[in-house]
């Protein structure tokens, strides 16, 4: 393994292999016409068939030492599994992959003690304890030195924080407290690698932002952050690099910067109108010049909807858009011309909206 690099990620592949269930004894019978004998060309029929579910396709790349790596992709991406690969959960199906220089195959035990994870699906606290006697039960899970385990949870609880409510119920704190005391758990055993899953999802917009430096300030105290997030904005603000992943593959690799440049020919169009654009996007994902198109919800509490349409001609496509939305009866409340944002890069690659 290089020695500047935490992960290194070598044709990953995992697929997910399942047998259809076995038909009914009625149905077998009409099937072999009632005499209870199948053809020949049909025996498969009784037989289960396997279904194979590629989830993971072959992906190779490396996370330096220190390094912000945002790892995003759409719900069923391939995302969930490559990270549970690495967190030895998973075993690939072919490949393999090194986290602080351990096989995850050969050396699994030393992969997951050199890695903390925080997955935001998973209730990884235990509520009727309080703060401290959270850390201090899975540091003796851990393996933390004894002599240093007083130390080491209040150093977690003042970056955490954390010390004002550290002998109260976890059931009592916020969700934004309860996120930051997971995030101390898997800082017990000083990990070289830190896997965070969404870390801010469902937090308040000021737990969020202080949830972001605290990730800042692990990757300058020399921690390796594999970062997932719903938010571009987030991605494009902490990550060093970013790897976008569809359909099981990787299909761009670069800093936030270098792939905002890459559709430097491009200009994001915003249309926001008074109803759903039913019947609107699928004329224009049709132009020619037009490389994304996605609609949501606007966030300015109206019930207003937002057309983004990537376009490597704004005036034409402006035209059109306004043709069809007048012709469709929404009316127009506001529009403006962007440059191109990660999310678009997003749009563009996958023609789809994160959100998606």
């Amino acid at each position: 393994m290089n020695a500047v690099n935490s992960i290194e990620v070598e044709d990953l592949r995992r697929v997910f292999t399942r047998r259809a269930p076995r038909k009914p004894p009625w149905r077998r019978r009409r099937e072999s016409g009632g005499n209870g004998t199948m053809p020949a060309s049909n025996c498969n029929l009784l037989n289960d068939q396997p279904n194979a579910t590629v989830a993971v396709d072959g992906i190779s790349f490396a996370i330096r030492s220190g390094e912000i790596f945002g790892l995003l992709g759409p719900n069923g991406a391939g995302k969930t599994t490559t990270i549970k690969m690495l967190c030895t959960l998973l075993e690939p199906t072919s490949g393999t992959a090194r986290v602080a220089g351990y096989d995850i195959l050969r050396e699994p035990a030393r992969v997951r003690g050199s890695m903390g994870t925080v997955f935001s699906s998973e209730r990884s606290l235990y509520w009727k304890l309080t703060g401290r006697e959270n850390l201090e039960y899975f540091a003796a899970l851990y393996h933390v030195e004894p002599s240093s385990t007083a130390s080491r949870i209040d150093y977690l609880l003042g970056k955490m924080d954390l010390q004002a409510k550290s002998n109260e119920l976890v059931e009592r704190y916020s969700t934004g407290m309860r996120q930051r005391l997971a995030i101390a758990r898997a800082l017990l055993a000083d990990p070289r690698v830190v896997l965070l899953d969404e870390p801010t999802a469902g937090l308040d917009p000021q737990s969020a932002r202080n949830l972001r430096d605290t990730v800042r300030s692990l990757s300058d105290e020399g921690h390796t952050i594999l970062l997932t997030t719903h938010y571009m904005a987030e991605a494009d603000e902490l990550c060093d690099r970013i790897a976008i992943i569809d359909h099981g593959r990787i299909i761009a690799l670069d800093s936030p910067a270098s792939l905002k440049a890459s559709l430097e020919e491009i200009h994001s169009l915003e249309v926001e109108v008074d109803k759903a654009p039913d019947g609107v996007l699928d004329e224009l994902r049709s132009l020619p010049l037009v490389r994304g198109v996605e609609s949501h919800t606007s966030d300015n509490g109206l019930d207003t909807w937002i057309i983004r349409v990537l376009t490597e001609d704004t005036r034409q496509t402006l035209d059109t858009l306004l043709d069809l939305v007048r012709a469709s009866g929404d009316r127009v409340l506001n529009m403006r011309v962007n440059e191109p944002t990660l999310e678009d890069v997003f749009i563009a690659l996958t023609g789809k909206s994160l959100r998606d």
